[in-house]
């Protein structure tokens, strides 16, 4: 099908309403709730994320918001709206921060989403999908219209995927700094089979890892910690790719993780949007983020909020 990367998806859902682009400035996130009127849950084998006007999509994140779900309650449905339009102070405080599962991010260069037979992401029946859309502004007006295209499991899968970050939001790089190291740790609270990664940060990005830390306590003759690395590359704005495991690597709960990121705040960076700059974490192109998404896969009984409950062994 026309555009698509994917098989013929099974259903095509668009934002339903064009967000309209100005040629200049700053453009706030926009959001776009989606019903998808599902009758019955439905498992999701494929996904893939088609912009309406490519040259000005930063990056999109889709939300699975299940009906049960207060967040961005107040918001309106099927129409783009932004954080601080909002009426409802707590929808606004709350916009850019949820526990609703993701499912599928899209950066320049990502590739769709393609799981094998035995897992697939979960949409609860009654569910909304959540576009969230990060705009930017190229010296041309336009309009844009995203489609999510899904293909479905045919049954019900022996695993469920869940999209999972390891974030740092506080950071500060210096002026003319070529190499600045940023660093952001979690620890899986039980098992869990480990799938992709998908970095993200801005311009002054230039490489990214992911690695196991191994912490040895006070044994003689070891180090504090050891790192195993699962992906060590470089980073181009442009080009954001996703990087699947040629083999699932099989984590038990209490796994520690580290995601680290490089930025060049320099001269020598072409892509700097002001070398002269402190640059904080923010969302437009010229702040700066540090978000290591990956993919696990976990027993289809348990969803996000479940997963993050440690159980006893």
């Amino acid at each position: 099908m026309e555009g698509w990367s994917i098989p013929k998806p099974d259903l095509i859902l668009k934002m339903p309403q064009p967000v309209l682009l100005p040629a200049s400035g700053d453009i706030e996130y926009t959001y776009e709730i989606v019903p998808t009127h599902f009758a019955e849950d439905r498992w999701v084998q494929m996904a893939e994320v088609l912009p309406g006007l490519r040259s000005n999509v930063h990056h999109g994140v889709v939300y699975i918001r299940p009906p049960d779900s207060h967040w961005l309650w107040h918001a309106p449905v099927g129409v783009p709206f932004t954080a601080s339009a909002l009426s409802d102070p707590e929808d606004r405080r709350g916009a850019h921060w949820t526990d609703s599962d993701v499912l599928l991010v899209y950066a320049p260069g990502s590739s769709p989403d393609e799981w094998s037979a035995k897992m697939a992401k979960f949409i609860p029946a009654g569910s909304d999908l959540v576009f969230q859309m990060h705009y930017t502004t190229n010296g041309h007006a336009g309009s844009d219209q995203t489609s999510i295209g899904l293909i479905f499991s045919k049954q019900v899968p022996e695993q469920r995927v869940l999209t999972l970050q390891l974030t740092n939001d506080h950071f500060l790089i210096p002026p003319g700094d070529q190499n600045y190291r940023v660093e952001a740790r979690g620890t899986l609270p039980n098992d869990a089979t480990l799938l992709s990664f998908l970095p993200h940060m801005h311009l002054r990005g230039i490489q990214f890892e992911y690695n196991i830390v191994r912490r040895n306590g006070d044994v003689a003759g070891k180090p504090v910690y050891e790192i195993e690395p699962l992906l060590r590359v470089h980073y181009h704005f442009h080009w954001q790719m996703s990087y699947r495991l040629a083999e699932p690597r099989f984590l038990k709960g209490g796994t520690e993780l580290q995601a680290v990121a490089w930025y060049d705040n320099s001269e020598k960076n072409p892509h700097n949007p002001d070398p002269r700059a402190a640059v904080r974490w923010g969302e437009q192109t010229y702040d700066e983020m540090m978000v290591g998404f990956f993919d696990v896969a976990v027993p289809t009984s348990l969803d996000k909020q479940h997963f993050f409950i440690r159980t006893k062994n």
